[in-house]
């Protein structure tokens, strides 16, 4: 059994719904079932008795897109583990580019950003050459950059309050810097971080890193530990926007690529590309009267 649900523009809702129902049909993925949900009147979701959700996502995409949906292979529940990419997902910002700014080195930082985050880069060697470009920079620059340019993604405090509030475990693994997440996640509401660390010697950035790397494999890591944790059949949720986010979205139960890049989006079973973050607890079926606000 597959279970699609989906936020959709309500005009192409109306227009293009029975068009992609058909579409479906054709493509050997019939609908059992069609429906809004009772409390989510914006939410409809999809019940068919058999397919793929790589093939039935597509499909969405083809004939509903741009829309905001989900896909699993049972009934869909509240995760009891929620493990977050930061940067472009928690935070509407890359922290390593915007503490360039202040380096004047903003446009070659993001450059190299952006095709790491496509997948066109080894993401530590990538890292280890965005944080090199930065030695010399004075610590003070990240407080600054944090008051300045840091801002929660919109959705981020609700999403994460309400999670908890239903006992839902909450880690933010980040590619980036503990400098930034700690009083991300303190602001979001996070119960624990996992990210790299910067090496500072004399109130300045020495280019260096201290430690191991989290980088993809971390992030994998880290939610299979946690999952453990919670017993064999506790449904989990990941969010991420980039490729080193791709082996976390495959394994969790719930995989949200947000306003991502091609190569994790295409990897996901769920999908943010219109509304915010709260459209994942849409998506969860959890009414907006249940929401905790942050």
């Amino acid at each position: 059994m597959l279970i699609a649900r989906l936020i959709a523009d309500p005009v192409a809702l109306e227009t293009r719904l029975d068009a992609a129902l058909a579409a479906l049909d054709e493509a050997g993925l019939p609908v059992a079932g069609a429906a809004l949900l009772p409390d989510l009147r914006e939410v409809l979701e999809l019940t068919l008795p058999e397919g793929e959700p790589e093939r039935l996502l597509a499909l969405l995409d083809e004939h509903l897109s741009p829309s905001d949906a989900l896909v699993a292979r049972d009934e869909i529940r509240c995760p009891r583990l929620f493990v977050s990419d930061m940067d472009s997902t928690m935070i509407g910002q890359e922290c390593i580019d915007e503490l360039a700014g202040f380096a004047g080195l903003k446009p070659q930082i993001a450059a190299i950003t952006e095709r790491a985050m496509q997948g066109e880069l080894d993401f530590v060697a990538a890292l280890r050459e965005r944080v090199g470009l930065l030695g010399g920079l004075g610590e003070q620059a990240i407080d600054q950059c944090l008051a300045q340019r840091i801002r929660p993604m919109e959705g981020a405090r609700t999403l994460v309050a309400t999670l908890r509030a239903r006992g839902c475990r909450t880690v933010l693994v980040t590619g980036g810097f503990h400098h930034f997440a700690d009083p991300v996640a303190e602001q979001l509401g996070f119960e624990r971080v996992v990210g790299n660390r910067l090496e500072v010697a004399g109130g300045k950035l020495t280019g260096g890193l201290v430690g191991a790397i989290a980088d993809s494999g971390t992030k994998l890591a880290v939610l299979r530990e946690e999952a453990a944790k919670l017993g064999e059949n506790a449904a989990t949720l990941a969010t991420g926007d980039g490729a080193n986010d791709i082996p976390m979205i495959e394994a969790a139960t719930y995989g949200v690529a947000y306003h991502a890049k091609p190569m994790a989006r295409q990897a996901a079973n769920g999908r943010i590309d219109r509304g915010d973050l709260t459209s994942v607890l849409r998506l969860l079926g959890i009414p907006q009267r249940d929401w905790v606000l942050g």
